[in-house]
């Protein structure tokens, strides 16, 4: 994958909130929030730089670039993170007030009949049969008609994640699938399993409010 475009403009955007988190949530001073924010462009390039080329049609390539990010942070952390601290690390660092206006309008487009086409399109094509750092997806409306379920059996964070030595951390990035959603402010989310804390896949549910 391509330096240039999206993951540039992902770290233009968010690096700054993940070098400030540093210092609000793990105790870093200043200089070094710095210091590990500078060791981790390098990385996150590198990462960035081995992964394949997204499909046009893939809707997930963010999802990806978000994860190298975080992977490269914590990589270039003195002292390893544990999953709650970096939970609220991670949802902090993203939830930026760009992100927020983006999950604000894209809740007004929840449910929408665009929204549906968009996710039963997903959900045939199936990306990570060719890519391994992508997602395959089910989709499934609620019989009552109080929204749907996007039920995904393979998850390219898991693959990146392991490939990272970072496995047991990837519960901390699932959990922004509810702060996102809360900001949407059009549906109420609801999960019962993850791939990353073993489930048989991770199911995304989204309930009208």
């Amino acid at each position: 994958m391509k330096y240039a475009g999206m993951p540039w403009g992902m770290w233009a955007l968010f690096a700054k909130s993940f070098e400030k988190q540093l210092t609000e949530v793990f105790g870093y001073d200043a200089g070094e929030a710095g210091t590990i924010a500078a060791k981790a462009k390098p990385r996150y390039k590198e990462i960035i730089g081995r992964l394949p080329e997204f499909e046009k049609a893939d809707r997930f390539k963010m999802n990806i670039v978000n994860c190298a990010m975080l992977g490269a942070f914590v990589l270039s952390m003195p002292r390893r993170p544990d999953v709650e601290r970096l939970t609220d690390y991670y949802a902090k660092s993203m939830m930026t007030g760009p992100m927020r206006w983006f999950c604000r309008k894209s809740g007004k487009a929840k449910f929408t009949p665009k929204d549906i086409r968009g996710m039963k399109d997903t959900a045939r094509l199936k990306a990570a049969d060719r890519n391994p750092y992508s997602w395959n997806m089910d989709y499934y409306e609620y019989p009552d008609g109080s929204g749907y379920e996007a039920r995904f059996t393979r998850c390219g964070i898991c693959v990146l994640m392991r490939e990272l030595g970072l496995y047991d951390l990837t519960p901390a990035m699932c959990r922004l699938d509810y702060t996102m959603s809360e900001a949407g402010g059009a549906a109420n989310f609801v999960r019962e399993y993850t791939l990353a804390s073993g489930g048989p896949y991770c199911d995304c549910g989204y309930k009208k409010k």
